[in-house]
């Protein structure tokens, strides 16, 4: 978790929206529901990136339209053109570290 976002995502309002979004969602990876696949969801993702200019926007951070809940090898596809990536997915969908 990068610095400027530890604050938001300790924070109750960060809390609740995400317990209860995962709950809407019955607790499944929604882009894996979408290929007919049951995979339990483990991150809240913000479409929208949340970056130090738009941290305190609720309409970025807490709207639900701008939240999907992914399992982790979704959620490492989704960022895998992101050059700063901690992780990779390999052919077989399996996430690899990345040093």
């Amino acid at each position: 978790m990068k610095e400027y976002a530890e604050k938001f995502y300790s924070s109750l309002a960060w809390q609740e929206t995400r317990k209860a979004y995962t709950a809407s969602v019955r607790g499944l990876c929604e882009r894996c529901l979408k290929k007919g696949i049951y995979q339990a969801g483990e991150i809240v993702h913000h479409k929208t990136h949340i970056t130090p200019a738009n941290i305190d926007d609720p309409n970025i951070t807490l709207n639900w339209k701008n939240l999907q809940l992914v399992c982790r090898e979704c959620h490492a596809q989704i960022h895998a053109h992101d050059s700063r990536r901690r992780y990779k997915v390999d052919d077989q969908g399996h996430v690899i570290g990345i040093d």
